[in-house]
């Protein structure tokens, strides 16, 4: 199993000197991928967790990455496909994939909250069927030659769409989500499903289940799917969920590292350690310099 890093996106640590930072530092440890994701708004009032107030664009920040980093993966887990469209994302992912030679993953989610939908002009209605030809418009904008994609949703002129990817057929695409509906899009036209921060760990296999499940239906084979997960870190104390079993992730470094195998054994291929997702490291209220303290203190302790 892969194991990545989340990059240094949200609360006081996001820095420009702590993303080319952590970004060697995680390189040298031996990690395999960095991941960035987005977040466009925090609604008045709406109680979300520190972890969302204060992120920087992922696409950007790739682009950072990818000038200060050499071997390492570079990846989004999400971008909301709703709120651009498909030219555009295309082109940005294309420019990280050629600055960064070819170490590009995009991730896409479908989104959730209202009020970004608002924010973005976009519509909540038919995300599903949306992201299903949002895909196929991607390929179409990355192939060599003309591009042309016509569709319910989208459309893209006859043209060309230069430069193209370095990878053979454009970054891998990795889908999001925790629906059924969204497992199954995943396994029937991804490379892969990303977990998100909400996903019940204990129970992934049911998940990758579903996805394999699609991705034979489909004709694929499903063990080359790959099932990249989001690994929210609570390192110091053991956090207690729903129904007061301790979260995975949790706990001591020994602890953390044998949930990390055992995710692996469930059919995880890539894990990555979020650290934003560590009230004490990606918020937006606590001292930078404690941050980016403990964030290394933890990259250093995880290393692979």
């Amino acid at each position: 199993m892969k194991i990545g890093f989340g990059a240094p996106v949200s609360g006081t640590w996001a820095t420009p000197a702590n993303l080319a930072a952590f970004g060697t530092q995680a390189e040298a440890a031996g990690y395999d991928t960095l991941w960035t994701f987005q977040r466009l708004l925090v609604p008045v009032d709406s109680g979300m967790d520190p972890v969302y107030h204060s992120v920087l664009d992922p696409m950007v920040v790739l682009g950072y990455l990818a000038a200060t980093t050499t071997r390492i993966r570079l990846g989004v887990a999400v971008v909301n496909l709703p709120f651009v469209s498909p030219a555009v994302l295309a082109k940005q992912a294309v420019t990280a994939d050629v600055l960064s030679g070819g170490r590009l993953d995009l991730g896409l989610g479908v989104g959730w909250l209202p009020e970004e939908f608002e924010a973005a002009g976009a519509s909540m209605e038919r995300r599903g069927a949306r992201a299903t030809e949002y895909v196929a418009a991607l390929h179409a904008l990355w192939v060599d030659g003309v591009s042309e994609f016509s569709g319910d949703f989208y459309q893209v002129p006859a043209g060309h769409a230069a430069p193209k990817p370095v990878q053979a057929g454009g970054p891998p695409v990795l889908l999001g989500g925790l629906a059924p509906g969204a497992l199954k899009r995943a396994g029937r036209i991804a490379e892969g499903w990303v977990t998100s921060s909400r996903t019940d760990l204990s129970r992934i296999a049911e998940g990758i289940g579903v996805v394999k499940e699609a991705a034979r239906e489909a004709g694929r084979d499903p063990d080359a799917v790959r099932i990249v997960c989001r690994g929210v870190v609570r390192a110091g104390q053991e956090v207690s969920g729903n129904d007061g079993s301790r979260l995975l992730l949790s706990g001591s470094y020994d602890q953390i590292r044998a949930d990390t195998a055992w995710l692996g054994e469930q059919g995880v291929t890539e894990l990555f350690y979020d650290l934003n997702w560590d009230p004490q490291i990606g918020s937006p209220t606590v001292d930078p310099a404690a941050a980016t303290d403990r964030a290394a203190t933890l990259l250093d302790a995880l290393r692979p």
